[in-house]
């Protein structure tokens, strides 16, 4: 694997947050129709498989023209796929599928998203980045934000297991940051996600046909916002809308912003899952959840202020 840029902040920050949010927001909306899916009678191991496989499937004729020529660059990069495809696909998405069976979705997906601080400390220890007071401030905000969703100060119950899982997640959502921010290997990002979710998605399928991966699956609708939604239709917006889109915009928008401040904007996955568990499976957030949100996203605000500034080079033949 190619050594990772630093991150800074520089003019192309601006569309990589808006790349960065896009996917964040199309991300959050695979744990309520995954839960769904599990209500229906399907195990969190064949909705998880099942999504990556679909979005591999689309991905994989864009991302094979996009390399016509170039077949040697997947090459090289080979072990970086296989460890995309392994940790930020694979086993990212069946640890969250596991913990969001056995727990509400928003507080699966705020356990998973402590990934930024994890971000922050790597690109400190690996990379001497050590990270500036507005950054630090915001790391505690968001921290702040991630207890107060979790009601952790009115004693909510956990349960221990799921926990685990979501922790699981955060370790693959970081490894998912760093790795996506990479943007000196040369493969491009559609070639990456393609590439990362047929393994992720093989992968699965041949843990659940050795009966590592319990796989069980249904016919019958998917109960959504008290409505009965065909599951070919859930399953099919869950590997197309979030899956296939936001895995290619991910990436995009991580090489755009760095590693640490697309962690931070991955934050408003967490917020939007809230939102969205509140929509589609009636689990209506507390006040002080919605608070715990608002520090979230002050947290990020905070991150990118942080962000030390260098001016892009200029063009070819201009004269800085």
């Amino acid at each position: 694997m190619s050594a990772l840029t630093h991150d800074t902040a520089t003019t192309r920050t601006a569309p990589g947050l808006l790349l960065g949010l896009t996917a964040a927001v199309t991300f959050a909306a695979s744990g309520p129709l995954a839960k769904g899916l599990i209500a229906a009678g399907w195990t969190p191991g064949s909705a998880v498989t099942a999504r990556v496989l679909i979005a591999a499937a689309v991905l994989v004729v864009p991302a094979a023209m996009t390399l016509r020529g170039r077949w040697h660059l997947l090459r090289a990069q080979a072990g970086l796929v296989i460890a995309y495809g392994l940790i930020a696909v694979a086993a990212c998405q069946l640890s969250y599928f596991n913990a969001v069976d056995r727990m509400q979705v928003g507080v699966a997906l705020l356990i998973e998203f402590t990934a930024p601080v994890a971000v922050v400390g790597w690109m400190w220890l690996r990379h001497g980045q050590r990270p500036g007071r507005l950054t630090v401030a915001g790391a505690l905000a968001a921290l702040v934000g991630l207890a107060l969703v979790l009601d952790l100060v009115s004693g909510a119950e956990l349960d221990g297991i799921g926990v685990l899982w979501a922790l699981g997640a955060m370790v693959c959502a970081a490894f998912y940051w760093i790795v996506s921010a990479d943007d000196q290997n040369g493969l491009p990002g559609i070639v990456l996600a393609a590439g990362g979710l047929l393994l992720g998605g093989v992968t699965l399928l041949a843990a659940g046909a050795i009966g590592i991966v319990p796989f069980a699956a249904s016919r019958a609708d998917v109960i959504l916002d008290g409505r009965a939604v065909p599951w070919w239709v859930t399953l099919l917006v869950l590997g197309v809308v979030t899956a296939a889109v936001p895995y290619v915009l991910g990436i995009a928008g991580s090489r755009l912003m760095g590693s640490r401040l697309a962690s931070f904007v991955g934050l408003a996955e967490a917020v939007a899952g809230v939102v969205f568990a509140w929509l589609l499976l009636d689990e209506a957030p507390r006040a002080i959840q919605l608070l715990g949100g608002v520090c979230i996203l002050a947290g990020v605000v905070l991150v990118r202020l942080g962000e030390p500034k260098v001016a892009e080079a200029p063009p070819a033949g201009v004269t800085p």
